[in-house]
């Protein structure tokens, strides 16, 4: 009878959990020194271990914080430095559109001083005459009082001359006088002296305007010598309508056409020396101070 309640009871020592036990376990700890201070040593020991524990506890606790805190301030400062960077992006921008705007205004005050500058040229007298192309203005560069005058005065030559022609044709037709006829010639010819002489006065305003016939249209300027016509060239056409002629008539028109071809060529011959003088002048650069160096070189 007893043996098998003492199995059972050491059966049950052996595989279950006695709070009763164990509380008799610590006790047993505390008497087996049999020192009072045992006991307040351990409990010194148990309090010292929880609050090393608390402590790193409030330490992992707060070092998450702090990682939050820095990962949280690093797209603030990542939208600063965007904003920063548009912000000098439109500071430049206006800048460039500032710019911009200036150089539109200065353009702008530039077009209408030109066109200043043209009116006053226009109300100053210069004049596109009447056989001069419309597109075609007879100066460039500086306005020049001389030649202003003498296109002023072509056009009025041109106009005259128009009439002067009319005058001719409608006088043929009626089949008027010898001595009518003549006065008509005389005043052509008087009329052309004047042409000579306007252009004696512009030559010494600027000789090269005159020299290249820039007063002309593109037409007269291709058949143009020396600011004119060829004198040998007119009588080539001019003598076939005066036919018949006697034979003193003839003569004298023969003499004329060679007097005129010797006089062109003795022309021609002395403004290709002067180029040439020219070329090497400026070539060598001894051409000096003057109002047609520009022209020139």
């Amino acid at each position: 009878m007893n043996s098998p309640s003492t199995q059972f009871v050491h059966s049950r020592r052996m595989g279950i959990y006695e709070p009763i036990h164990q509380i008799g376990m610590w006790g047993e700890n505390f008497k087996s020194n049999g020192n009072p201070n045992t006991s307040a040593s351990v409990i010194v020991e148990v309090d010292t271990k929880l609050e090393n524990e608390s402590e790193t506890a409030s330490h992992e606790m707060l070092a998450p914080s702090n990682k939050y805190d820095q990962e949280a301030t690093k797209p603030t400062d990542k939208i600063q430095r965007r904003l920063a960077q548009n912000r000098e992006a439109a500071r430049k921008s206006r800048l460039r559109k500032k710019a911009y705007v200036q150089q539109l205004e200065n353009s702008r005050l530039k077009l209408v001083q030109l066109e200043q500058e043209l009116e006053r040229a226009r109300q100053q007298g210069l004049y596109v005459g009447g056989g001069l192309e419309g597109s075609h203005l007879g100066f460039s560069g500086a306005v020049n009082s001389g030649i202003a005058a003498f296109e002023m005065e072509y056009g009025h030559w041109m106009e005259e001359q128009n009439r002067q022609i009319c005058e001719l044709r409608t006088a043929l037709n009626a089949h008027i006088s010898d001595v009518e006829l003549r006065i008509l010639v005389e005043s052509g010819m008087s009329h052309y002296f004047e042409l000579f002489r306007m252009k004696s006065t512009a030559s010494k305003a600027d000789v090269f305007y005159v020299m290249s016939g820039m007063w002309k249209t593109s037409a007269e300027r291709f058949f143009s010598w020396i600011g004119g016509f060829r004198p040998s060239e007119l009588l080539k056409v001019l003598v076939p309508q005066l036919e018949p002629l006697t034979e003193q008539q003839f003569l004298e028109v023969c003499n004329l056409k060679q007097s005129c071809q010797q006089a062109e060529d003795a022309l021609s011959q002395g403004m290709e020396k002067l180029q040439e003088t020219v070329s090497a002048t400026v070539a060598a650069g001894q051409l000096g101070e003057g109002s047609y160096i520009p022209q020139v070189a």
